[in-house]
């Protein structure tokens, strides 16, 4: 018997991770468990993100769905960053209205039969039709569902393999270890490849755009926007590592003859917004992540 390439490798990630929780040894190659290894599903969320998992806290659950919270209120988790638990191929992305009560859902096919559901999400970031990489954000935390339908904030989960619901439906591993059912706090390891959710404007807000950055080696980029409508600066610094992540960043902004606006501390994905009004006039800026630091001339006078 042949077996993918995907397949042999997912055993060897077992091997070298040591028993996953449910097992004494190796799954048998062809197994079911070895093949959800094959594709080394990680938690749905940023890197260094801790998630509590619940498979039993709604009736309405089948077995192995998973509702995923953090914070200490019930929507303290609403607008976070759900990510990719897998590469794959974007199936679906769609309000489901009333049709089921997923609300807005992301569905991923990662090849041979197997899909991961991310759902009652706030807003979605892909289309239908597009590829996407392990960690890349897919939307936001939510609480949409069917009309009438009045939920908390919560990441509905889901591994499927197949067709034939619910009987489809798969224990979720993430790196390489089953996810203990009921109930467990899970930390991601959803690292490898990971980008930065954010971006310059979207820190900065509508109206502005980049008119230049600088690069902190390979841990961040801080980046200069400008906003013709009011004349405001603002200044971001991006982290490239690290992320989810609390590690010391720094972004300034100094308009020439005033004071100089900092935003410094330990955060998860960047630095800012710093912003000044700063029609006709130079500023100095810059930023610090990891070991690297940018400090800018005074420059940039007219915009």
């Amino acid at each position: 018997m042949r077996f993918s390439g995907a397949l042999v490798a997912g055993i060897a990630l077992l091997a070298s991770l040591g028993t996953a929780s449910t097992a004494s040894a190796d799954p048998e190659v062809g197994s079911e468990q070895a093949q959800i290894l094959a594709t080394n599903f990680q938690l749905p969320f940023p890197c260094g993100q801790s998630w509590t998992g619940n498979s039993n806290a709604s009736s309405a659950h089948q077995s192995y769905e998973i509702d995923f919270n953090r914070g200490d209120s019930a929507n303290a988790d609403l607008g976070d960053t759900v990510v990719a638990a897998a590469a794959g191929t974007v199936a679906i992305s769609a309000h489901q209205g009333s049709t089921n009560g997923f609300g807005n859902l992301v569905k991923i096919d990662h090849g041979s039969g197997w899909a991961t559901y991310y759902a009652h999400l706030d807003t979605r970031s892909v289309s239908a039709g597009q590829s996407v990489s392990q960690g890349q954000k897919v939307g936001t935390v939510g609480r949409t569902s069917k009309p009438g339908n009045n939920i908390s904030a919560h990441l509905h989960y889901e591994v499927r393999q197949g067709e034939g619901y619910p009987g489809n439906i798969r224990q979720a591993v993430f790196n390489g270890t089953t996810f203990g059912y009921p109930n467990q706090t899970v930390t991601s390891r959803n690292c490898g490849g990971a980008t930065n959710p954010y971006t310059p404007t979207e820190v900065c807000g509508a109206g502005f755009s980049v008119i230049d950055s600088a690069a902190l080696g390979s841990a961040g980029t801080v980046y200069l926007l400008y906003n013709t409508a009011n004349g405001q600066n603002c200044v971001v610094t991006l982290k490239k590592t690290s992320l989810g992540q609390a590690t010391a960043t720094s972004a300034y902004l100094e308009v020439q003859g005033s004071a100089r606006k900092t935003d410094s501390g330990n955060f998860a994905y960047y630095a800012g917004p710093v912003k000044a009004s700063a029609p006709g006039t130079c500023v100095k800026w810059g930023g610090k992540a990891g070991s690297s630091t940018y400090d800018s001339l005074f420059e940039h006078c007219g915009s």
